[in-house]
């Protein structure tokens, strides 16, 4: 069988973060007074992924980064808050939250079937603890691996090396790394000499000097790709 072990990404993977994020700042509005608009929304979701960026090459620390979202959206927006205790309701309101995409719970229960599947994911301990253990999904994965509990994240080599090291009789050409995200899921398994699955859903062009072994534009495309 190829790739008896399936590592996959949570957000923008399996979960809809988006949906989520969105409801999370809402929730942050509501209870901060602050208000609420499409404009400053995506304002403050450029001020997030600029830091996810930067935390990906290693420039700062996921603590740095979820209280600096925050205070960089006040002082772009004008607005007067608490980063801190916008931060806190923030992560209350990821919590609660576990939409799936509306592929996902079937396609990893037909995977699970056949394979071992892992979740590997940068999120924040507390939050994905939370969203995994009201998820209908979770009894398809034979463990999680999430970067604070680890140690380091996605797209180090140590991460990934951690990750094998701790899969029973888990080789490199065995697994298959499925994500979204270039600068963490893709990339990291190019640092790890992974083979790798981009879920590309929008259909973004493909970049220059990144490995991608294949590349998929719905989840429901992976098992006849696995089984080619």
């Amino acid at each position: 069988m190829r790739y008896p072990i399936l590592l996959f990404d949570a957000d923008n993977t399996l979960f809809d973060f988006v949906a989520a994020e969105r409801d999370a700042f809402l929730a942050v509005c509501r209870e901060t007074g602050l208000p609420f608009t499409e404009t400053l929304y995506d304002l403050y979701h450029r001020c997030n992924e600029e830091l996810w960026e930067d935390f990906n090459a290693g420039k700062y620390t996921k603590d740095f980064l979820l209280v600096e979202r925050f205070r960089r959206y006040l002082c772009r927006s004008g607005l007067t808050g608490d980063p801190e205790a916008m931060n806190q309701i923030h992560l209350r309101a990821l919590a609660e939250s576990a939409v799936l995409f509306p592929d996902a719970l079937k396609v990893c229960q037909s995977l699970a079937a056949h394979r071992r599947l892992y979740i590997i994911t940068n999120a924040v301990a507390s939050v994905q603890e939370a969203r995994f253990a009201s998820s209908p999904i979770t009894p398809c994965f034979q463990g999680f691996f999430i970067s604070e509990t680890v140690g380091c994240g996605k797209p180090e080599r140590a991460y990934f090396d951690y990750v094998l090291a701790h899969i029973p009789g888990a080789k490199p050409e065995d697994c298959l790394v499925i994500g979204d995200s270039l600068t963490s899921d893709i990339q990291g398994a190019n640092n790890a000499s992974l083979p790798c699955c981009w879920l590309n859903r929008s259909g973004k062009p493909r970049p220059e000097g990144l490995r991608i072994n294949y590349e998929i534009r719905s989840l429901t495309e992976l098992p006849s790709l696995l089984e080619e």
